[in-house]
């Protein structure tokens, strides 16, 4: 097999070199605004790769950003938050892999954007539901949205976010959380079947695309003050919000 036959045997040059340039781009966004990468890069595998594979492959390259992005920010992950969110994620993964079928899209780009309006504007969510088990609802409630959306790394961000105030301890924090969630969600795609290692090579540039890109948004991220970071931050959920809310109509009026 030719280096040419092995690097694009799944997709043409030009998306190939589109795909890696976009990881880099939207894990330098999301390293350095703290979230809203992944619902980038996913719209623009809509564009150029089949449906089918959209999901399954957005998780791989979103857990080698995730997990770039943890491992060089770990001293600022809050591990008795991930402690919480991981029995809930695998539960999520667990009923979702049974019931791994198209749900209608619309009405979970409704559901997920309403929920991130809700934690970015409303009143902050009592301590109860920021406990120990809400929590663990919340990583199984966004774990198996994810399996049918894979737009739910807002939502887990906004969670975070109603946690923490400091700059690093939400970006690290929401890293690992999403870094446990795609490895779950990976999981559940193999066990139905997914043939992952077709795309290894695409995979394996994009994750090292957005560890570079990673390693530059961390650097920006350091020079920001909470200020404007929770600023921007509120900003671009918001707006990843009220693009799931026109895709959902757009999709309810086609």
């Amino acid at each position: 097999m030719t280096l040419s036959a092995l690097f694009f045997d799944q997709v043409s040059p030009h998306i190939f070199i589109l795909l890696v340039l976009v990881s880099g781009v939207t894990s330098f966004f999301t390293a350095s605004f703290g979230a809203g990468g992944g619902v980038m890069l996913l719209g623009v595998m809509a564009q150029v790769l089949p449906p089918q594979f959209i999901i399954p492959l957005h998780g791989v390259a979103q857990l080698g950003s995730n997990a770039g992005r943890a491992a060089m920010s770990w001293r600022h992950i809050d591990w008795k938050l991930i402690g919480a969110f991981l029995p809930g994620a695998i539960v999520g993964a667990l009923i979702g892999s049974f019931v791994l079928v198209a749900l209608p899209p619309a009405i979970m780009y409704l559901t997920i954007a309403f929920f991130i309006l809700y934690l970015c504007w409303g009143p902050k969510l009592p301590k109860m539901v920021l406990g120990k088990w809400g929590t663990a609802l919340a990583g199984a409630i966004t774990t198996f949205m994810t399996l049918f959306a894979g737009a739910t790394g807002p939502l887990v961000a906004s969670f975070v976010k109603q946690v923490h105030a400091d700059r690093f301890r939400t970006v690290a924090t929401f890293a690992a959380a999403m870094s446990l969630q795609h490895v779950l969600k990976i999981g559940v795609f193999e066990v139905a079947g997914f043939p992952l290692s077709a795309w290894v090579p695409l995979l394996a540039c994009m994750v090292i695309s957005g560890a570079i890109g990673t390693w530059i948004g961390l650097k920006l991220l350091k020079r920001m003050p909470d200020k404007h970071f929770h600023r921007i931050f509120n900003g671009v959920l918001t707006f990843m919000a009220l693009r799931l809310i026109w895709q959902s109509l757009v999709l309810l009026n086609g």
